[in-house]
């Protein structure tokens, strides 16, 4: 369950999108995004903007994965713009604008609990628009990164982004191990994560992830584990989606059993790769 509203997230598109642009104004769109090997800061902008125009298909007609929707954090078919005479920075803004402004008003229009189709899973308007937010957020990052400029989150954001990958490295295909590769699931298996910044006394910002049983399990917890990884948020939350951290190498501090903590981050991450 997210931690914020429908308007919310959908404000957070905008908002997300605006300060990419904002942190982007002359920059080169050949740069390299060192986040995203083989890309460059133009592909990162187009892929952003085709995600958005996707997705607003996506929301507009219900489309579901029977019309090629292949998992929870990608979108299949995005409407990438081809490369085109005006590669600049303002040109790719500008798409990137409109792609975003015309997904937030089909996410409004239809509300947040209209159905996203009848067959498979289905995916209503509140759904993407979470998603979308924090998609913008994390490519936001790249994009800084390319562009040599800071990065910062809101912290409300950025909580429930990591809440957000919480739930989906929850899902049973997670832990369904590929055969010959080794399990994740087993007994004194626990991973603890500690996002420092959040209100003291409380357990935002805390996650406890359970290994132990038939299946993944996640609760907000203050725990000991066999693997403990506390940080600044925003350098947490750019940790698991293996982007560098604001803070440097130095960020986020790592205590136990590392192996397990590589082996989750590679199977939690892995609805990213869909």
């Amino acid at each position: 369950m997210s931690l914020l509203s429908f308007d919310r997230f959908c404000a957070e598109i905008l908002t997300q999108t605006d300060l990419l642009r904002s942190r982007i104004q002359g920059a080169d769109t050949r740069a390299p995004v060192p986040s995203c090997p083989g890309w460059d800061l133009g592909r990162l902008l187009r892929h952003l903007g085709g995600t958005h125009r996707r997705t607003e298909e996506i929301v507009r007609t219900r489309a579901t994965r029977a019309t090629g929707e292949p998992g929870p954090g990608t979108v299949a078919g995005a409407r990438s713009r081809p490369r085109s005479a005006d590669e600049s920075a303002a040109a790719l803004g500008s798409w990137l604008a409109d792609g975003a402004a015309r997904l937030v008003g089909t996410l409004r229009e239809a509300g947040p609990d209209a159905g996203a189709g009848t067959v498979a899973e289905e995916r209503p308007p509140a759904f993407w628009a979470r998603r979308m937010a924090h998609e913008t957020a994390v490519h936001r990052a790249d994009a800084a990164l390319a562009a040599g400029t800071d990065f910062d989150l809101d912290e409300e954001l950025a909580l429930d982004a990591l809440d957000e990958w919480m739930d989906f490295a929850s899902r049973p295909e997670v832990t369904e191990a590929a055969p010959g590769a080794p399990p994740l699931l087993g007994p004194g298996r626990t991973l603890y994560f500690h996002a420092t910044g959040p209100a003291p006394d409380t357990t935002a910002g805390e996650w406890l992830v359970d290994l132990t049983g038939g299946t993944a399990r996640r609760r907000a917890a203050h725990a000991k584990a066999a693997v403990s990884v506390r940080g600044p948020l925003t350098d947490l939350l750019l940790f698991l989606y293996r982007r560098p951290t604001p803070s440097g190498s130095g960020g986020v501090e790592i205590l136990g059993d590392e192996p397990l903590l590589d082996l989750w981050l590679e199977r939690s991450g892995s609805w990213l790769r869909k």
